[in-house]
């Protein structure tokens, strides 16, 4: 019998067209419009059509990811997937992830994301933060390389999303300096991220202030599935302490893979299903612990294969 866990991914997995495969479905369509009239806007025209530049906006980008998580995730439960042991999402994924697990309302976590992006973009200026992602290497050698290339700035490891697959963000100077020295530190190659702040650096702990702030006065429910937490690995099952690990999510590293990592440990995950656009956690899944089964639910046809395989018949 195969016990599944439910992922979901955050920023970083958005592409215009990404739910065209879904664009007949009704549950999709109705997650969609019902995001929409939340927030007071298309999002469906913007995720049909972008244009790119607007859908890459944080301020856009997270509402839309999680509108279309949740979409995904209401899709495989009326499909007839299974209630999973435990859920978990990556960074802005855990939003969705709560929202599964009904600790949290839709109509309260769409405008919850967008504020937190707003908080987030603004808490450093543009041009002055960046982020990189580490190929190869260990983690050590990537924090090492970190304090040799911070020079009085801050550079961080901030995503551990598989072995040999770091992030690093803080100052841009200083994550440049430090993608030279990688090398010598046991890495591969680093690549520039097209992103506009230095996500889950300690440089958005104002970010993560006023997200506590707005936190507060949101209503959270004990989760009906169990949620493993990124920022500390651990599950919360009151609202204090769901409210705090979010807040401290903002300005703290994702560890995804000892999040992969305690699903199969702590509640005997042996498939990992993805719950959203794109495979970016599927394949993270696959780096980890090569034992573990991933599922992606990129678009419709993928809702079946994932049945299938659940039911042994794949």
């Amino acid at each position: 019998m195969k016990t599944t866990a439910c992922v979901f991914p955050g920023q970083g997995s958005q592409t215009v067209g990404m739910l065209a495969l879904y664009s007949d479905h009704p549950v999709v369509r109705e997650t969609i419009d019902e995001a929409s009239a939340i927030l007071g806007e298309d999002l469906w025209a913007l995720v049909a059509n972008g244009p790119v530049e607007a859908l890459a906006l944080t301020t856009n980008t997270q509402p839309v990811m999680l509108a279309a998580d949740v979409a995904v995730w209401r899709a495989w439960q009326a499909a007839g997937g299974p209630k999973p042991a435990a859920v978990a999402g990556h960074s802005l994924g855990e939003y969705a992830a709560l929202v599964a697990a009904g600790a949290l309302a839709f109509a309260d976590a769409l405008p919850l994301v967008r504020y937190r992006a707003q908080v987030m973009q603004e808490a450093v200026p543009a041009g002055v933060g960046a982020m990189a992602v580490v190929m190869g290497g260990d983690d050590d050698g990537v924090r090492a390389a970190c304090a040799e290339g911070a020079q009085g700035q801050v550079v961080e490891a901030v995503n551990f999303n598989a072995p040999g697959q770091v992030v690093i963000a803080g100052h841009k100077e200083a994550v440049e300096r430090t993608m030279g020295l990688v090398r010598a530190h046991g890495a591969k190659r680093a690549v520039l991220l097209p992103v506009s702040a230095p996500f889950h650096s300690t440089l958005l702990q104002p970010a993560a202030d006023k997200l506590a702030t707005r936190l507060a006065g949101v209503p959270f429910a004990t989760p009906t599935i169990p949620v493993v937490h990124n920022v500390d690995v651990a599950e919360h099952r009151s609202a204090a302490e769901i409210r705090a690990a979010l807040a401290a999510q903002a300005a703290q590293p994702v560890q995804w893979t000892q999040t992969v990592r305690k699903l199969a440990a702590a509640f005997g995950v042996t498939t990992l299903v993805e719950c959203g656009p794109g495979k970016v956690l599927t394949n993270l899944v696959r780096r980890i612990d090569e034992s573990l089964e991933a599922l992606p639910l990129a678009d419709d046809t993928d809702i079946g294969l994932a049945l299938a395989a659940l039911n042994g018949d794949a």
